[in-house]
């Protein structure tokens, strides 16, 4: 299968870079590009890419609602969106994540981290920059005003997987950690996707911080 790319960039520099690295695989084609957010939502409602790289800054839309349009609950067409830009900025990674987006990328983080997140994307899992993950979801502290509820509280092994998942661990990360085979760990991921009522790990991770299931906010012991 080859996977379809929609590029979104205001700098014409940039989408050119990352076109040669994404059509270097043999798997990926860009079918389109767009140079501001207007453009990357009709772009995408017209040529149905696989997933779309998508900017924050750009003229006439922002990157957030170019990802709200595009993977948010309304969207009559979902699409995987990866954002990649070059602020880590916490008013913009969080509101991505929270509207949808499969990844989140620095623009510094390589070429082999945007290929990957694009794979990620395809097979609904996700990727978030190293240096984003634990900085970004230590600063939540509770669900936002009017988030979805849980459709049914996380099992104690559910709260385990999703707490790791918050980590930024792969399914072989937690099936090595916890001695299950990774087959398991993937059935306990889309169980508890349901549960949290999430798209892909990425939302699993936003939810388990605000719920308290990660780490960071579970009480401390006696």
């Amino acid at each position: 299968m080859t996977i379809r790319l929609l590029i979104a960039d205001d700098q014409e520099m940039v989408r050119r870079g990352m076109r040669r690295i994404l059509e270097n695989q043999p798997d990926m084609a860009v079918v389109g590009e767009a140079a501001d957010g207007v453009a990357a939502v009709e772009a995408a409602r017209l040529l149905r890419p696989d997933v779309a790289l998508v900017d924050i800054r750009m003229p006439r839309m922002d990157g957030l609602e170019v990802v709200r349009r595009l993977a948010g609950p309304a969207a009559a067409h979902p699409t995987r969106v990866v954002v990649v830009t070059t602020f880590d900025l916490d008013e913009y990674v969080y509101p991505a994540l929270r509207h949808g987006a499969s990844g989140f990328l620095l623009k510094r983080s390589g070429p082999a981290l945007l290929v990957e997140a694009v794979r990620a994307a395809v097979v609904g899992d996700s990727l978030i920059s190293p240096s984003v993950t634990v900085r970004l979801l230590r600063h939540v502290t509770g669900p936002p005003p009017g988030g979805p509820a849980l459709v049914e509280p996380l099992t104690a092994r559910e709260a385990e997987i999703a707490g790791k998942v918050a980590e930024g661990k792969t399914n072989a990360d937690i099936a090595g950690e916890l001695f299950i085979s990774a087959g398991t760990v993937k059935t306990h991921v889309a169980s508890i996707q349901r549960k949290l009522g999430v798209r892909n790990r990425v939302g699993i991770a936003v939810r388990a911080f605000e719920t308290g299931y990660a780490p960071a906010h579970r009480p401390a012991g006696p």
